[in-house]
C-alpha cells in the first residue's frame, strides 16, 4: 500500500476524533472520588499528549486501554515517578507477562502521597502541633488476549482506597477495552471504558462527634456519640476512542501520530493529539497537546524523549515526559522499563 493510501484512513479517523471534541457535556468537576486515577502514569504517552488508546506496544498503554495487555509478548516491568503539584509524590509500578494459551496477565500498584501537613484550626491557625497526610492507593489485576491476529481485548479490576488522616473511603472499579489493527504496521483503532465502578463514602474516627439531643433540656446526656455522614461519591469514569498511524522513513527513522477523544463522567469532553519520531528504535522525541476543547482548561503542550538499550539479557528503556499545567506550571514524569527475554 502506498504512503498516500495509508494516509487517507488516518486523516478520516483523526477528523472524526476532532469532531467529537467540541461536543457539549455537563461539567461535574470535583464531584467524584479517586481523582488520582486520572493521573496518567507513563512518561512516554504523557509526552504524546496522553493520546494512548491505541498505543498497545507496552505496559504504559494499559492505563488508557486494557486491550494492550493482550499484545504483551515478554515479561515486562515499568516504574514511574512523577513530581506532582505542591510536592505531592506519585508512583506507579506495573508488570505484565504471557500466560501461554491463557492469554496475558497484568498487575500494577499506584500510590499518591501528600507528605505531612500541619493540622490547623480556627482557634489555632498556626498549627496544633499535630500533622496529617493524604494518601491514595490503587491495586490492579488485568487479563488480555488476542481475539484474532488483528483484534485484542482486555479487562482489568482495580481496588482503590483514599485516606485523609484517620478517615478512609474504598471501592473497586473495572476497565475494559478493545484494539483493532488494520495491519501489523498500519492503522490502529481503539476504544476503552475505564473506572466503571461503585460509589463510596468516607468512614473513620475523624468523623466521630458528640452532640446534645435536646439542648433545651437540663439533666440529660449532652455528649451523645455520633458520626458525620459524608454521602456517597462516584468514581471518575472515562470513555476513550482513538486512532493512530505509524510511518517509516527508510530503514532508520519511523514516526507515529495518535489522536484520542475522551468523554469523562465528571468533566467536559476533550481531544488529545500526540506524535513520536524514533531513530533506529534507540532514541525518540515526542510532543503533543492534551485536553483540547476542555472547558476552562489550562493544561496543553506536552514534550518528552526516550532512550532504549540492552544490558546482557535485559532490554531497558528510559522515558521522560513534561506537561504544561498552566498557572500550576509543569509536571514531570520519569519511567524506567525493563524487559526480560
Amino acid at each position: 500500500m502506498s504512503a498516500r493510501a495509508r494516509l487517507v484512513p488516518a486523516v478520516v479517523l483523526l477528523a472524526a476524533c476532532a469532531a467529537a471534541g467540541p461536543a457539549v457535556a455537563q461539567n461535574k468537576t470535583g464531584t467524584s472520588l479517586g481523582q488520582f486515577l486520572q493521573i496518567e502514569p507513563g512518561a512516554r504517552i504523557a509526552a504524546m499528549g496522553n493520546a494512548g488508546a491505541t498505543l498497545g506496544d507496552g505496559l504504559q498503554a494499559v492505563y488508557f486501554n486494557p486491550a494492550a495487555i493482550g499484545l504483551l509478548e515478554t515479561f515486562d516491568v515499568d516504574f514511574t515517578h512523577a513530581e506532582w503539584f505542591a510536592g505531592i509524590a506519585y508512583d506507579h509500578i506495573a508488570a505484565g507477562m504471557p500466560l501461554g494459551k491463557w492469554g496475558r496477565g497484568y498487575t500494577s500498584i499506584t500510590s499518591l502521597n501528600s507528605g505531612e501537613i500541619d493540622v490547623r484550626t480556627v482557634d489555632q491557625p498556626l498549627g496544633t502541633g499535630e500533622r496529617y497526610t493524604v494518601s491514595d492507593l490503587a491495586l490492579a489485576l488485568g487479563w488480555g488476549f488476542e481475539v484474532t491476529d488483528r483484534v485484542a481485548a482486555g479487562v482489568q479490576v482495580n481496588v482503590l482506597q483514599e485516606r485523609i488522616w484517620h478517615s478512609t473511603a474504598s471501592t473497586f472499579t473495572f476497565n475494559i477495552g478493545t484494539l483493532y489493527r488494520a495491519a501489523p504496521n498500519g492503522l490502529r483503532i481503539g476504544a476503552s471504558l475505564t473506572n466503571f465502578g461503585t460509589d463510596a463514602s468516607f468512614t473513620g474516627r475523624d468523623l466521630a462527634i458528640t452532640y446534645d439531643n435536646d439542648p433545651n433540656r437540663t439533666g440529660d446526656n449532652g455528649t451523645l456519640p455520633g458520626d458525620r455522614s459524608t454521602g456517597d461519591y462516584p468514581v471518575p469514569m472515562m470513555f476513550r476512542l482513538g486512532a493512530s498511524m505509524p510511518y517509516r522513513f527508510g530503514n532508520d527513522w519511523k514516526a507515529l501520530v495518535a489522536c484520542d477523544a475522551a468523554h469523562p463522567s465528571d468533566d467536559s469532553e476533550s481531544l488529545s493529539l500526540g506524535g513520536e519520531l524514533q531513530y533506529r528504535n534507540l532514541v525518540a522525541l515526542r510532543g503533543g497537546y492534551q485536553n483540547l476543547f476542555l472547558e476552562d482548561a489550562e493544561m496543553g503542550l506536552t514534550l518528552g524523549a526516550g532512550f532504549r538499550g540492552r544490558l546482557e539479557s535485559v532490554n531497558y528503556r528510559l522515558d521522560y515526559g513534561w506537561a504544561d499545567q498552566g498557572r500550576l506550571e509543569g509536571t514531570h514524569r520519569i519511567t524506567l522499563g525493563v524487559t526480560f527475554q
